[in-house]
């Protein structure tokens, strides 16, 4: 299995026609991999915006993808993530709500208006593996579906 980011399906795309550029590492040593906006946004304090991102991501069945806001955009835009931290796990890959469609959702904590433009880094993830008890019990229930993207430009 290859460890990765993929376009989610055509019919789940939020912005069929955006140009999807595909998470990467921008230095040798970055343990995580940037995701970027596909759309420009303004984030008034207080509020949240959701950045559906068009990827998805596979990994092993004991991996997850760890989603965390950029370091500048809190210091510098006092923006954070709406769940702190996002956490993707594998069967996500394919869910049949939206072919596994990652997002993120920014939270304004600061006091002044935050403009995101399409491109700007906004976001980091990072695959991790997990370990889970040795005594547990065989979990047989399947993911069901995923988030459902409602996107409304503003």
């Amino acid at each position: 299995m290859n460890r990765g980011f993929e376009i989610v399906r055509d019919d789940c795309r939020i912005f069929p026609d955006v140009d999807i550029e595909l998470p990467v590492r921008k230095t040798k040593h970055s343990a995580a991999y940037d995701f970027v906006s596909l759309t420009d946004r303004i984030i008034e304090p207080g509020y949240s915006v959701a950045f559906p991102l068009d990827i998805k991501a596979k990994m092993k069945p004991d991996e997850i993808l760890v989603l965390n806001v950029r370091s500048s955009i809190g210091f510098k835009k006092k923006l954070m993530l709406v769940n702190t931290q996002g956490w993707v796990d594998s069967d996500y890959y394919n869910n049949p709500d939206n072919d596994g469609n990652i997002g993120i959702c920014l939270y304004n904590f600061g006091d002044k208006a935050q403009h995101i433009q399409k491109g700007d880094r906004i976001a980091q993830g990072m695959f991790l593996t997990y370990l889970t008890v040795d005594n547990e019990e065989e979990i047989k229930t399947v993911r069901q579906g995923g988030i459902l993207w409602k996107f409304q430009a503003k």
